[in-house]
């Protein structure tokens, strides 16, 4: 991964990391079931909650028992595994897996592909040549890098990577006539459009359907839908603003910096970048190879054609979940590591840094799983789902998932990481919209649409603050920049996250 940012002065405060907040997060929710009472729903064949049927029950959890609870929510997080009989989870017992251990394998093996593909320098390399050969056409050149950037963060999250991209845009930007928002722009939100309309990013929809306990290919088509809407609306936005600026410079939001003019020239005189090897084509074409195949292998193929939930699987459809997806990328990485000619030792280094690399995000989703470990040995988790199912119960389908938008966004703020937000708020919303009548798939693009939506902004998440510092904008001016377009952004997906439940 990419990587990039201001050193931080001594003794200045920040934001906790993820980390911390789930640790905080962990010991509050811990405190609270000591005061919140436990209940249980009914279920059905499938294992939902029966709506009407929740009761209190005791919990037969000694001080001991919670303690052990509160110590062990890290390794059940992980390996937890649900004792059938007794409803408990541990990691001695014998049932099903409640950990997310198939999903921490499959963030790894993402992160080992991804970075081994980065240290080819076929990525790299094919943005640099795209981004030179349309130096001299300015509307083209924006718009065909943030849409770039839109498919990568729509199929694998791509964000922090960009941030290795502001000394090859920033130049070339300024050359065209435009200033330092434009760029800033075209790099947060480009990536930032294509995160909010995830179509199979791992890190967001993929996380998100598992604890929802759907498929990663559920809801693709209104996702497909959504994110080519949101990612033409973004493009046109940062397009008008470009146009404007260069046709008036005063009207810039962030005016020129000494040395921008200096920084344009050697941009127009720049020499060309070295053009693709037979191996980068090789990579690039191959990591899309392997994407695509990724979608083929998880969308329920006869429930799309059909559009009957429990249509039969037709005999070529693969349905793969985490474990066979988190072997694909692991082959996929080795593999590119041998189109790269890499060799052992460089190879298997790439490897493990790749893993080491995305080790944050996967500890971020086992310390939220760890959290509805708690929850649910304390019998606490069908109480909230009873407290909240009043305020489902009076409210249409559309209105249940614009609220599910919504009620997401502080969450987002406090955990901008989408794969601990989703592990931590899924096994709620999921059961609640069983509730509600609305299918999970659409929850979690409700979902994932409102942590999308409010990492085009925060001051929490490194990939807005790290671009700034990175393309010299202040934060103030990009909060004026960029509101009318979260405006429009947050009720457009309102419409579509709306409809869909409504014409579900």
């Amino acid at each position: 991964m990419s990587g990039g940012g201001t050193r931080e002065k001594s003794g200045e405060w920040r934001f906790p990391s993820a980390l911390t907040v789930l640790a905080a997060v962990t010991v509050g929710v811990w405190l609270a079931a000591f005061l919140i009472p436990p209940g249980a729903y009914e279920r059905d064949a499938d294992g939902a909650p029966v709506a009407g049927t929740y009761e209190r029950i005791d919990a037969g959890r000694t001080f001991t028992d919670r303690l052990t609870d509160l110590f062990l929510s890290p390794v059940n997080g992980l390996y937890g595994i649900l004792d059938p009989g007794t409803g408990l989870v541990g990691p001695d017992n014998a049932g099903e897996l409640f950990g997310s251990a198939g999903v921490f394998l499959f963030v790894l093996a993402i992160g080992a592909f991804v970075t081994m593909v980065f240290a080819t320098g076929a990525l790299e390399r094919a943005i640099a040549r795209l981004a030179h050969r349309l130096r001299r056409r300015g509307g083209l050149l924006v718009g065909a890098v943030m849409g770039v950037f839109a498919v990568l963060g729509s199929i694998e999250g791509f964000a922090e990577e960009t941030l290795g991209f502001y000394g090859l845009i920033v130049p070339m930007v300024l050359a065209l006539g435009y200033d330092r928002m434009t760029a800033a722009g075209a790099v947060i939100l480009g990536a930032g459009a294509g995160v909010l309309g995830s179509t199979v990013n791992p890190f967001a929809t993929g996380v998100a359907s598992s604890a929802a306990g759907v498929s990663l290919g559920d809801g693709l088509p209104l996702r497909l839908l959504m994110w080519a809407v949101l990612t033409a609306v973004t493009i046109g936005y940062v397009l008008r603003y470009a146009a404007r600026v260069r046709a008036r410079p005063e009207r810039s939001l962030t005016g020129f910096l000494p040395g921008d003019a200096e920084a344009a020239e050697r941009a127009a005189q720049g020499a060309e970048p070295e053009p693709l090897t037979p191996t980068h084509r090789v990579v690039v074409a191959f990591m899309a190879l392997v994407f695509a195949f990724m979608v083929f292998a998880v969308v329920p193929w006869a429930s799309v054609v059909t559009g009957e939930a429990a249509a039969e699987p037709y005999p070529w459809q693969l349905d793969w979940s985490f474990g066979r997806l988190s072997a694909l990328f692991t082959v996929a990485a080795i593999a590119v590591g041998l189109i790269g000619r890499m060799g052992e030792k460089r190879l298997t280094d790439t490897l493990v840094r790749g893993a080491a690399d995305f080790i944050g995000p996967a500890l971020v989703i086992v310390a939220a799983r760890g959290v509805t470990v708690i929850m649910n040995n304390a019998r606490i988790t069908d109480t909230v789902l009873h407290s909240m199912e009043a305020a489902v119960s009076g409210t249409s389908s559309a209105v249940f998932a614009v609220l599910v938008f919504a009620v997401n966004l502080p969450l987002a703020f406090l955990i901008p990481s989408t794969s601990g937000h989703s592990t931590l708020a899924m096994p709620v919303l999921a059961p609640l919209a069983h509730f509600a009548g609305v299918p999970a798939d659409i929850v979690v693009t409700a979902w994932q649409a409102a942590s999308g939506w409010m990492n085009l902004w925060v001051p929490t998440t490194a990939v807005v603050m790290g671009g700034l510092a990175l393309a010299k904008v202040g934060y103030g001016a990009y909060l004026r920049f960029v509101a009318p377009l979260l405006a429009l952004l947050f009720a457009l997906v309102c419409v579509f996250v709306g409809a869909a439940a409504a014409l579900a």
